[in-house]
Parts: C-alpha cells; structure tokens; sequence
C-alpha cells in the first residue's frame, strides 16, 4: 500500500471561510487503489508554510498531493516552494495536465502551472485548487505511481 499526503494551499480554506471540497475527492480516489491517506494539512498561500508542510509531508508518504496556488496571483507560490525544496523536476505531468484541460476549460488551461517534483524519494504533484482540477490530475497520477516511484528509488526499470 502506498503511502498518500495531502496538503490543501488555501488562505480561506485555512481561516475556514470556506469549506474543503478537496478531502472527499481525494478519499473516494484512493480508496478504489492501492493507496492510504496518511497525512493530511491546510496551510496558508505562503512560500515558508508550504516548504515546511511539503518537506513533512514528503517524510511521511510516498506522494504528495498539493492543491491550490499554481496560479499567476502573486498569492500563488506553491510551485516556487516546492521547487525550492525539490531535487528533480518533472514537467511531463504539467504538460499533460494542461493537455487534459484544454478539454475542459480551453485555453485558460494554459495559465496553470501545474508540475511534478522529486523531493527525497517522495513525488509531490502540485494542482490547481479547483475540484474538477483535482479529479483529473488524480486520473493522471494513480497509474502512473508505482512505476514512478520505482524509477526514482534506482529499482530497475519495467518495461
């Protein structure tokens, strides 16, 4: 069983002006996989809170899912944060990412900065913070997991 974080980069999620709709998503799709929800955090859009929980969360699980701030807003810092923090970056999920939404909300798909990134031996996808968002990239990661984190901890490739 894999080990899953969640981390949810909201200001209003954090101050609870508005309600998680993220958890239940992300629930629902791991538990028809091999897959446990073993951390789970709101933080603040803030560079420093979202390294801090990014580093705990990669210590804890195998992936980290972390929603919200891969917009333009200057309150959008979570790719900065966790590419600080990361060791490889890996643009192929960004791209299909945007990919996969232009079929759903056209060319704003391409404002998203939506990626993947190596931190210790942990993948750390970061998503837009929208429930659609959140669907898709678990559609896009799930399958994709195992051989992923196989490559990344220098176990021989399948082919």
């Amino acid at each position: 069983m894999k080990a899953f974080a969640l981390i949810i980069t909201s200001d209003s999620v954090f101050k609870g002006v508005v309600n998680d709709e993220i958890t239940p998503i992300v629930e629902k799709a791991l538990e028809e996989g091999d897959y446990q929800l073993v951390h789970r955090v709101v933080v603040p859009n803030d560079v420093y809170a979202i390294r801090g929980a990014v580093a705990d969360a990669a210590s804890r699980a195998d992936v980290v899912l972390v929603t919200g701030g891969t917009g333009l807003s200057p309150r959008d810092v979570s790719i900065e944060a966790v590419k600080s923090i990361s060791s490889k970056e890996l643009p192929g999920f960004g791209e299909v990412f945007r990919l996969k939404s232009l079929e759903q909300v056209g060319l704003n798909a391409m404002l998203s900065r939506a990626s993947a990134f190596l931190v210790g031996s942990s993948l750390v996808f970061v998503t837009p913070g929208s429930p659609q968002a959140v669907r898709l990239a678990l559609e896009l990661i799930l399958p994709v997991v195992g051989h992923a984190l196989a490559q990344a901890r220098g176990e021989p490739h399948r082919h």
